[in-house]
């Protein structure tokens, strides 16, 4: 009977508070300009009219670590707890962006899914969790617990088991309080309350728990709203399909490695080897908007070409085509060649245009991303989220840049219509990963 008497075991984590009860200390805004208050042990959001979404944020970043708070919202908001979320100036003006743990009063009850905030939109919805769907409570107070442990993220809805995903997009970020922006059909002064926000960062696997939610696992896949938007996957992670070499009938046996869902182009002596040589797509691509993940390694050289006609080149050396280097501006010497001064540095035009010398590279052993859009003959090439050159092929100015270029001695250099994608071996040990493709036309 003193037993049953003793009530729950004592929660012995080291939780740490992230709200005091009585100011925003720690906290910061950004986004729009919807009103933060604090009003009985609680923040207080309050929907503005005319304003983008609202984030009131950590001032302090957090990697890993489980987080515990309660929030009551009105059934006609949207909103949603920021998680691993950055605001950097080269991508989208500063606009905050990262995973966020949903909270959604709809009828379609995706609360503590997770969603990509400004970047892929839905990862983890929970269409197919009739449970965590059913444990949201209208018009009360709701408790979630979020893990973010390594790659991977989990959610509890009133202690249901919400969302399970696997993604390594991004390590590290703020924790922020989304007020989402509203219509403007929609009367402004709504309000979505939080409390007992805490943290625990030490000792996580001994406080982690088991869920029976199957994962998703994004890395070498697309989200869902990705797939909508006519996204695919031009790797699969796992084989050779699709791929074959630049000059050969199929896939290089030698110089490529598939390992842990990353394809490695392996070193073999700084030049543009003969042991595997570049690979392209089996495919042909017009129009098209294509996003690689890439790491260096020190010294590195390495290249993604696109409208690569291998025809043009039936010699030894590197299929033709236009060019996003792949470099390690710092310690290779082509940081210093080229027609123009910088045009073989990273995300460059190789040879052609120079990147923005104030571009986000991530060094040697971080993964970057190079995204390329390329549509009417208008080409972007993004690095890390931020554009750093753009061009219009088979113009004037573009066929004067190849008139003055080592390209000069090749036809109508970089104006097909349609070619392949290609990844270069130029001898240097390179990671690739995330290989995906949008056709425009």
């Amino acid at each position: 009977m003193l037993m049953g008497c003793a009530g729950e075991p004592k929660d012995t984590a080291p939780w740490k508070p992230l709200f005091d009860g009585e100011t925003l200390n720690g906290w910061t805004q950004m986004g729009g300009e919807a009103i933060y208050t604090v009003k009985d042990n609680a923040i207080v959001g309050t929907t503005v009219s005319n304003t983008p979404n609202s984030f009131l944020t950590t001032e302090k970043m957090y990697g890993d670590f489980i987080l515990e708070l309660e929030y009551k919202v009105d059934s006609s908001m949207n909103s949603g707890i920021q998680i691993r979320s950055n605001s950097l100036p080269h991508y989208r003006n500063g606009r905050v962006h990262g995973y966020q743990v949903e909270i959604d009063p709809s009828d379609r009850a995706w609360s503590a899914g997770i969603f990509d905030e400004a970047r892929r939109g839905w990862l983890n919805p929970l269409d197919n969790n009739p449970a965590a769907q059913q444990a949201f409570k209208q018009n009360d107070w709701n408790h979630y617990r979020v893990e973010a442990i390594g790659d991977t993220l989990k959610t509890w809805i009133n202690d249901v088991p919400a969302a399970h995903l696997i993604d390594d997009r991004t390590a590290s970020g703020f924790i922020a309080l989304q007020v989402h922006s509203i219509r403007a059909d929609k009367e402004p002064g709504t309000d979505i309350i939080w409390k007992n926000i805490r943290i625990i960062t030490d000792s996580l696997h001994k406080y982690s728990r088991n869920t029976p939610v199957a994962p998703i696992i994004t890395k070498n896949d697309l989200g869902s709203q990705e797939r909508e938007r006519g996204w695919k996957m031009l790797w699969d992670g796992e084989t050779t399909q699709g791929w074959r070499g630049a000059k050969l009938d199929g896939f290089p046996e030698q110089g490529w490695e598939i390992k842990d869902g990353v394809l490695y182009v392996l070193a073999s002596g700084g030049g543009e080897s003969e042991a595997g040589g570049d690979i392209i797509t089996t495919e042909k691509y017009g129009d098209f908007e294509l996003m690689v993940d890439f790491k260096i390694t020190e010294g590195a050289n390495s290249g993604i070409k696109y409208y690569v006609d291998p025809e043009l080149n039936k010699g030894p050396g590197s299929s033709i085509g236009l060019e996003y280097q792949i470099l390690d501006d710092a310690r290779h010497p082509d940081a210093k060649e080229g027609n123009h001064e910088g045009s073989r540095t990273v995300a460059s035009l190789y040879d052609l245009i120079k990147a923005d010398p104030n571009k986000p590279m991530n060094g040697p052993g971080e993964w970057n991303t190079a995204h390329i859009i390329s549509k009417e003959n208008k080409v972007e090439h993004y690095l890390n989220g931020m554009k750093v050159l753009e061009y219009e092929r088979k113009s004037p100015a573009y066929r004067e840049l190849v008139a003055n270029s080592k390209y000069v001695d090749w036809p109508n250099f970089g104006e097909s219509d349609r070619g392949h994608i290609l990844l270069q071996d130029h001898g240097d040990l390179v990671a690739f990963k995330n290989i995906k493709i949008k056709p425009l036309n």
